[in-house]
């Protein structure tokens, strides 16, 4: 595009199938940068020096809007000198770029496996249900989490996930102000009272158990650990001099120490020791190095064949490469271990919805009955807010367990 007396150029054209650029090859003012700069979705290409802008009507058409409002162009000037005005690509590759530029944005903002998981699948599920949609915004996503709510029945903690990943998606990947998106739906979060083991029914599941399952089912009762964090455990993480054990990356990247229940040491010292001889099997075999952390591959090479780096509660056999032959070993799978505590709670003939995760539950519950405080398991468990904490303070009432019927009276 030139205007009217030349003195101006803006150079539209294709970049690749998501964008089409935009360049000033001369000279330029302000208010032409800030007419592409109020582009929703504009993005600055570092490399080559120019933006690049979304392929879709509604950027083109906003474009050209306030390209013409400067005054300096022609505004009888058709919109065919922008390639991009078609509509955007709702292809399976369109959807797969979405999900890989929100897995990006969820890697450099360091959010956990869990979470990038979870994100992109709700994500990619939201484009599929709004394919060969243009102008997706707030009443997409009400009608996206209200069919969640009314045909697929899910609960309101698995809504606000929905959302909290769909506002992701909106705020850092189409650039739109969460501001706009203000009056979505957020689900009330129904309060529930957690499923807790009583203190025979603790010993009756884990006397069901056997192996390192056993082992780890008193790490999560004794500790009150999260099952992905025990399992994510290396032998690093265990002073026994401290008496402590340091979680690392638990919920919400945050390190937190546990202390360690004095009637494992013997047994978890023995396991360490088992778990030595199985690292110099497999360092005999040729292999024995197990993934490092973040970016400590490249600061200690060799660390990765180091005893103290390798998993607590490593997996029975090691994993290989088919293409080239390369093997480790990881740590045991979550879902052995939820499916052997599932089979164990059946074989005590415990009839509650119970999980490895009642475990955790009644490790605070037990606290707060023998009279620690709140704050002190607060900080075990890791809860940034303490309300959080506050839903093991029903075992401080007498309950309705503790009122006497007035039947019994009679």
């Amino acid at each position: 595009m030139k205007n009217m007396t030349g003195s101006f150029d803006i150079l539209i054209g294709d970049f690749d199938e998501d964008f089409f650029k935009v360049d000033f090859p001369a000279r330029f003012n302000e208010e032409m940068l800030d007419a592409v700069r109020k582009v929703p979705g504009r993005i600055w290409n570092q490399e080559e020096r120019l933006w690049l802008i979304p392929f879709s009507k509604t950027a083109a058409s906003q474009l050209l809007k306030n390209i013409y409002a400067i005054g300096l162009f022609n505004a009888d000037e058709k919109s065919e000198c922008i390639p991009c005005c078609r509509s955007v690509p709702q292809s399976e590759k369109h959807i797969d770029y979405q999900i890989r530029k929100i897995n990006e944005a969820l890697t450099a903002r360091h959010y956990s496996e869990h979470t990038k998981t979870s994100y992109k699948k709700w994500v990619e599920d939201f484009l599929l249900v709004n394919q060969g949609k243009e102008n997706i915004g707030e009443r997409e996503i009400n009608d996206y989490l209200k069919n969640l709510a009314l045909k697929k029945n899910i609960s309101a903690s698995t809504q606000n996930q929905a959302l909290a990943a769909l506002l992701f998606y909106f705020r850092f990947i189409l650039n739109t102000p969460v501001t706009e998106l203000g009056s979505v739906i957020r689900a009330k979060k129904s309060e529930r009272i957690p499923v807790v083991f009583s203190r025979d029914e603790v010993v009756r599941v884990i006397e069901n158990l056997y192996g390192q399952k056993k082992l780890i089912a008193k790490v999560l009762y004794g500790t009150g650990m999260r099952l992905n964090e025990a399992l994510s455990l290396r032998v690093l993480d265990l002073d026994f001099d401290q008496n402590e054990i340091i979680v690392r990356h638990g919920k919400g990247d945050k390190d937190r120490h546990v202390m360690i229940p004095q009637k494992l040491i013997p047994e978890l010292k023995a396991h360490i020791e088992k778990v030595r001889q199985l690292h110099i099997k497999d360092l005999a075999d040729g292999w024995g190095a197990s993934p490092m952390p973040g970016a400590l591959a490249g600061k200690y090479p060799a660390g990765c064949k180091e005893f103290k780096w390798q998993w607590l509660f490593p997996q029975k056999n090691r994993w290989k490469n088919l293409e080239t032959g390369e093997e480790g070993r990881w740590h045991l799978d979550e879902s052995l271990m939820q499916r052997a505590v599932k089979q164990a709670i059946l074989e005590a003939e415990i009839n509650k919805n119970a999980s490895c995760h009642t475990f955790r539950h009644s490790f605070a519950t037990h606290l707060l009955e023998i009279g620690y405080d709140i704050r002190t398991i607060q900080e075990l468990l890791g809860h940034s807010d303490v309300s959080t904490t506050m839903i093991y303070t029903h075992v401080l009432n007498r309950g309705a367990g503790g009122v006497v019927s007035p039947l019994d009276r009679l």
